[in-house]
Order: C-alpha cells, then sequence, then structure tokens
C-alpha cells in the first residue's frame, strides 16, 4: 500500500526525477509553455507552482530556495522579474494543463503545460513565426524567379 507516499516515480531513480523536474520547471519559466506527457505535466504543476509561491515573497531567502531547486541564474531572475510579480493578487493556479492527444509513436497521453496569463506572449510569438514564414516563402519566390536567369545567361 502507498499510504501517505506523494508524488509519481516516473520509472526513474530519485536524482533523475529530480533534474527532470528542475529542466521541466527552468522550460516553463523560459518559455511559458511547453510539451511533455500528461504525467509529467501533472507532476510538474505541483513542484512549478510551489517554485513560484516562493519567488512572490521576492526577498534573498525566498531567492536562494529557489536556486536550491533551479540551477539557473537566468532562469532564477527571470522566475523573480517576470513572472511572480504577476501572481501577486493570485493566491494559487499559476499553471494550466491542456490534453492535446496521444503522441504517435508510443500513444502516450500528450499535453501542455502554460504559465495562466500570459496568453498575449503566446499570441505574439505565434505572429512572430508567421511573419518569419511569409518572408522565408517569399526568398524562395524570389531565388526561383532569379534562378533561370542566371541558368541562361551561363549557357551563354
Amino acid at each position: 500500500m502507498r499510504h501517505l507516499k506523494k508524488g509519481r516515480k516516473l520509472g526513474r531513480t530519485q536524482s533523475h526525477r529530480k533534474a527532470l523536474l528542475m529542466n521541466l520547471s527552468m522550460a516553463l519559466f523560459l518559455h511559458k509553455r511547453i510539451k511533455t506527457t500528461l504525467i509529467k505535466a501533472k507532476e510538474l504543476r505541483g513542484y512549478a507552482e510551489r517554485l513560484i509561491t516562493f519567488a512572490k515573497r521576492g526577498d534573498l531567502s525566498a531567492r536562494r530556495h529557489v536556486a536550491r531547486f533551479i540551477h539557473d541564474s537566468a532562469t532564477v531572475q527571470a522566475l523573480f522579474r517576470d513572472i511572480a510579480p504577476k501572481y501577486n493578487e493570485r493566491p494559487g493556479g499559476y499553471t494550466r494543463i491542456i490534453r492535446i492527444g496521444q503522441r504517435h509513436s508510443d500513444a502516450a497521453p500528450m499535453a501542455f503545460i502554460e504559465l495562466v496569463g500570459f496568453e498575449t506572449y503566446f499570441r505574439k510569438k505565434l505572429e512572430e513565426q508567421a511573419k518569419k514564414k511569409e518572408k522565408s516563402k517569399e526568398k524562395q519566390k524570389a531565388e526561383k524567379t532569379e534562378a533561370p536567369a542566371e541558368k541562361t545567361t551561363a549557357a551563354e
């Protein structure tokens, strides 16, 4: 029986599990949304929300406590500077899990885990990606129109 045994083992050793959660939380804080398996997302939710709660305090002790669990100083700075102030009035529920179906290779249930309140960030990111695609298409069209002209001059 597993009475009072919290957390999932995820088929890993304790050190591997700690490293996995640390890396997933770093990616979540940097990118604001990540795609992972549903079980990892559910396990990451509690881990990340605890770190955000500490970051809301904002003092040196909280920064050092968070730095014990996130070994990247840039991520810790982003958490304290950008993410935590956004949640000052919010008592909890900083993350959202969105199920997106199954992975093709092994049918594992997949999900997005994202930080609540950063929807405009995702919208801007999608717009930037669309602009890049449009520019690359225009560049390819320009190269195709120039390529036949170069071949005719080379043949002469």
